[in-house]
């Protein structure tokens, strides 16, 4: 199962600096594998280090945009657009560029359906969107 990354329109001219193009902003479930792609970047790990999931958002577009890490936080984001994002909390860190990420937000464009995709493979999650 493939989920592309929500490309939004304005943010193209951004998101290029990242080698980001539509084809390569993707999170892939591939059997035990969870993929995700982002234009130069990428992780992947097996499904089963994946602890729990959450829908955030909606973003403002400047705190989405792009390969963005958290100060002083195990935390990294793959946004192409402020619609929302999921939280894929990990239990052992991978490694993105030099970073050790526990949480990888990743905007994709079908949030609900990647979080059944991980329910249906026994990891909980939930929408934070709807508890506001």
């Amino acid at each position: 199962m493939t989920f592309p990354i929500r490309l939004q329109r304005a943010l193209r001219p951004i998101l290029i600096l990242f080698g980001v193009r539509t084809g390569n902003a993707f999170v892939r479930l591939d059997g035990e594998r969870l993929v995700a792609r982002f234009g130069f970047f990428g992780a992947q790990t097996p499904i089963s280090n994946v602890e729990r999931w959450d829908i955030t958002g909606p973003y403002r577009w400047w705190r989405a945009v792009g390969v963005r890490a958290s100060p002083g936080k195990p935390e990294l984001t793959f946004g192409g657009s402020a619609h929302g994002g999921v939280c894929l909390h990990l239990r052992e860190p991978v490694r993105i560029s030099r970073l050790g990420v526990r949480d990888l937000y990743v905007t994709v464009d079908d949030l609900a359906g990647l979080g059944a995709a991980l329910a249906a493979r026994g990891i909980p999650g939930g929408d934070l969107r709807s508890s506001r």
